[in-house]
């Protein structure tokens, strides 16, 4: 059995006993009027207790045509930078838009310029975001004003464009709410007040850096503006069936959303979607578990009682793995930024969770706060750790009843996904730079592959980038099902960096940023195993030989 739902050049294909169990949901939302109620922004839609969290975050429905102010403004600003000879630039922000952004300068080939996303605060990235000075414009994105980690990128590059002789504020554009820390204090491009963070992909957050790298920010307009057309149809609307397919799936126990790319031509966009599905949806131990898989041959991409599997891009009735997902999803790039967002703020509603709060985001930030200060002037490590074991260039720290008495690396590794609770998932969080540790993303298909030689049933393996995370999908595994173990990764850097005016460094703050996190999931009993590696290559190689 399949449905497959088409509007403006998007296609949801729902395949299998899930097109019953979507038709009755969406039926469902239909009498309750939701495709309407959406359409007016109504804040009543999740509940009383959402309704004033709803109410200062449906900005993005109007996105498609609101943005459209932005595009003088942005083509003269590209154009100056173009002329000033500008061709390349940084973004420096964390959480979701940063996401989008690189997704559709990614997409845009050739770009004119070069983006950089710094959504990190590992330092080896930045020896290569520094590089070429005199020829980078950098974008500083923060709604409430700089995050932790944006302000001290901030403060670096502030430093770096003074000591090549360049006045910071000829190079800097901030994307920020009115009224924040940030307004004003440089060339200023306010972003929608009413539109959280992980829903700005239309917004001046994603469309800013993304239209300075080249991107044609208009087509992304064009785009969602005409799948905007079809949101208040109660059928035929590709968005409300796949709100409803993601909460007939998480009804139903498939809770898991592997999601893996087929010739989308999009690049990023399933990473883009597993953070505004993580983040939205893991609240009251509830939520859909995104795992992105390498393609559609990738280990874990096979069907378990609790995955809902789902391709991007390919076609409908394309032979092979991806005939028989549940769900197959195309469409343009601007399209499926609002196809995803509005589907899943109606997936919230089906679960009966907020999708636009992220209490147990602060957790961590607050844990990190506080071992900044009491780690002011003291050593890097900000924890004292003594490793359970030591396996060449790798240190492992867990509990011993965890290890239960493990003699090496393979053992704790075993350990640990033998810990994996039933229906439950291993999150790999890697505290590493993405680009010059991306090595590091074969621990998930390896481990994938090693759960199923282990256990009778295959454990589900994500992978996430730290402290990125901490921003999206650290929500679901602090507020989601209490079923997640977790592999955290942590490393020596080879060169530290300074943040002009704090008294820690770059280091210092991704430690205290993981220890952070790993106090807060050790406060919920979380199955956790920390990887400490002295060197970073040759650890992440001596991983790879373990695991095969």
């Amino acid at each position: 059995m399949t449905s497959v739902v088409t509007a403006a050049g998007v296609s949801v294909t729902i395949r299998g006993p899930l097109v019953d169990a979507t038709e009755s949901v969406l039926d469902r939302l239909v009498t309750d009027g939701v495709p309407g109620a959406l359409q007016q922004r109504s804040a009543r839609l999740w509940g009383p207790d959402a309704a004033s969290d709803a109410a200062r975050r449906l900005g993005w429905l109007r996105l498609p045509a609101a943005s459209r102010d932005l595009l003088g403004p942005l083509a003269e600003r590209v154009a100056a930078a173009r002329a000033g000879g500008l061709t390349r630039v940084v973004l420096a922000g964390m959480g979701a838009t940063p996401l989008a952004a690189e997704v559709a300068a990614r997409a845009a080939a050739p770009a004119a310029a070069d983006l950089v996303v710094l959504d990190t605060s590992d330092p080896q990235a930045l020896p290569v975001a520094l590089d070429e000075i005199h020829s980078t414009l950098l974008v500083v994105a923060g709604k409430g004003g700089a995050s932790v980690e944006t302000d001290a990128h901030l403060r670096i590059f502030e430093a770096a464009f003074r000591e090549a002789g360049i006045d910071p504020a000829a190079r800097i554009v901030a994307v920020t709410d009115p009224g924040s820390p940030l307004d004003g204090r440089y060339d200023t491009v306010h972003g929608d007040p009413e539109t959280g963070g992980r829903f700005g992909a239309l917004d001046a957050y994603g469309l800013v850096p993304s239209a300075l790298a080249g991107a044609d920010v208009e087509r992304l307009l064009d785009e969602a503006s005409a799948l905007a057309g079809t949101l208040h149809q109660p059928y035929d609307n590709p968005a409300l069936a796949l709100g409803a397919a993601l909460g007939a799936s998480a009804l139903a126990g498939r809770d898991k959303l592997v999601i893996a790319d087929q010739g989308s031509g999009l690049p990023g966009l399933a990473d883009w979607i597993a953070q505004l599905v993580a983040a939205s949806t893991g609240k009251d131990g509830k939520g859909l578990l995104p795992v992105v898989v390498e393609d559609v041959g990738a280990p874990g991409f096979e069907l378990a009682p609790d995955m809902r599997r789902a391709v991007l891009g390919g076609r409908p009735d394309e032979p092979g793995p991806a005939r028989e997902a549940g769900l197959s999803v195309s469409g343009p790039l601007g399209a499926q930024f609002l196809l995803w967002e509005y589907a899943v703020a109606v997936a919230g509603r089906v679960l009966g969770v907020n999708p636009f709060n992220e209490p147990a985001v602060a957790e961590s930030k607050d844990n990190t706060a506080a071992l900044l200060r009491a780690a002011e002037g003291t050593a890097p490590t900000v924890i004292p750790s003594v490793p359970a074991l030591v396996e060449d260039f790798v240190e492992v720290h867990a509990r011993e009843e965890l290890l239960q008495g493990a003699g090496s690396l393979s053992d704790a590794l075993d350990a640990l996904l033998e810990a994996v609770p039933d229906r439950g998932y291993l999150s790999v969080l890697a505290f590493l730079d993405r680009h010059e540790d991306a090595s590091a993303g074969m621990l998930r298909p390896l481990l994938a592959e090693r759960s199923a030689r282990l256990r009778r049933s295959p454990v589900p393996v994500t992978f996430d980038w730290g402290p990125r995370y901490l921003h999206t999908s650290g929500q679901y595994h602090k507020g989601g099902p209490e079923n997640g173990a977790f592999l955290v990764i942590t490393a020596a850097p080879e060169t530290d960096v300074a943040i002009p005016g704090r008294p820690y460094t770059l280091g210092e703050l991704q430690l205290a940023q993981a220890f952070g996190d790993l106090r807060a999931l050790r406060a919920r009993g979380r199955p956790i195993v920390r990887l400490h590696l002295k060197l970073r290559t040759d650890g992440l190689n001596h991983l790879a030989k373990v695991l095969t």
